[in-house]
């Protein structure tokens, strides 16, 4: 009898535990079934609350200063040219219109699962087309309207003195910067040969709020796990952020996200890199890495569907094959 007389005491100063806990914002473990009874979720829930706080098993809390409230995706697309610089075939051998539009499913079906977790979040798609098909545009407007999400189409404009596939990328670059300036808060600039998980975007702003927390800065932050970063022995910060680890690194390509305030901060320094050809390319970008902090996830959140022999293409230690067939 005195068991049960202690049992039923504990209980009841549990239950006053969780509800001060409650009344103060503070989370409770239960070592014995790892459940936390203030919010009713398990360790296998997403225990984080965006712009809120961020919370990890055994880490415990980060409170969030730095609520993102606006994501633009701005995904500059062309359906005609295979490789901008290349003759080599991409993974999988497909038309080029079979990435893009694999893409495209790709970033609706994270901006869903995204919606689910920042449910006050607004998102925007913008299309930044080169010489595709109407009938290639069409079909990818039709799909954004369909499944409920706004978008904006704009083909780029193309001077008359380009006249190779470089020279018109560097001017839908340009376009997508320059659109940038408007935007709210978040900016997802992508390619349209990255297929992603369907957590990707969730991850990436759950990262975003975190680490800007814990930075009090603005960042930057990728999609993928580029293979040619572990060609090079840098030495890289490792952070955890809701269900992936992600490091510091100081390259990247073109797809990458930011705040519209980081954009203004180097705007010159962006537009610059698309008015004349550097080695590498992304040189200018990588200058900006040396200033402020960019992070890559990993293992990674996105497919880079390049040829399966370039450096720049399948990252390591994932399920490409499953990701591609998911976004069919």
């Amino acid at each position: 009898m005195k068991e049960i007389k202690s049992s039923k005491k504990n209980n009841f100063i549990k239950k006053i535990l969780i509800k001060i806990c409650r009344i103060f914002g503070y989370e409770l473990i239960d070592q014995s079934t790892l459940e936390f009874p203030v919010s009713n979720k398990n360790y296998q829930d997403v225990l984080s609350e965006p712009g809120n706080k961020s919370i990890n098993l055994g880490l415990g809390e980060t409170s969030i200063n730095r609520k993102v409230t606006n994501l633009d995706i701005i995904i500059k697309t062309c359906t005609s040219v295979q490789l901008v610089s290349q003759n080599k075939k991409r993974i999988f051998e497909k038309d080029k219109s079979e990435y893009t539009f694999r893409t495209v499913n790709s970033l609706i079906n994270s901006a869903h699962h995204l919606k689910k977790r920042f449910e006050k979040l607004t998102i925007k798609f913008t299309i930044l087309d080169v010489n595709s098909p109407e009938t290639h545009i069409e079909k990818m407007l039709t799909k954004f309207n369909k499944e409920g999400f706004e978008v904006d189409h704009f083909p780029v404009k193309i001077d008359k003195n380009f006249k190779d596939n470089m020279s018109t990328t560097m001017a839908s670059i340009k376009h997508s910067f320059n659109l940038a300036k408007n935007c709210k808060d978040l900016i997802y600039f992508v390619e349209d040969d990255y297929v992603h998980k369907n957590e990707a975007l969730t991850e990436m702003l759950f990262a975003y709020e975190k680490f800007c927390s814990i930075y009090q800065n603005e960042i930057f932050i990728l999609s993928t796990d580029y293979p040619y970063l572990y060609k090079k022995m840098n030495s890289s910060n490792i952070l955890i952020g809701e269900n992936t680890h992600w490091r510091t690194v100081k390259e990247s390509l073109l797809t990458f996200m930011t705040s519209k305030k980081m954009v203004e901060k180097y705007f010159d320094k962006l537009i610059d890199m698309t008015t004349r050809q550097s080695d590498p390319f992304e040189k200018n970008l990588h200058e900006i890495y040396e200033q402020e902090k960019c992070l890559s996830p990993i293992p990674s959140l996105s497919v880079h569907c390049t040829n399966i022999n370039s450096v720049f293409g399948i990252s390591p230690n994932l399920n490409v094959k499953k990701i591609w067939d998911e976004n069919k």
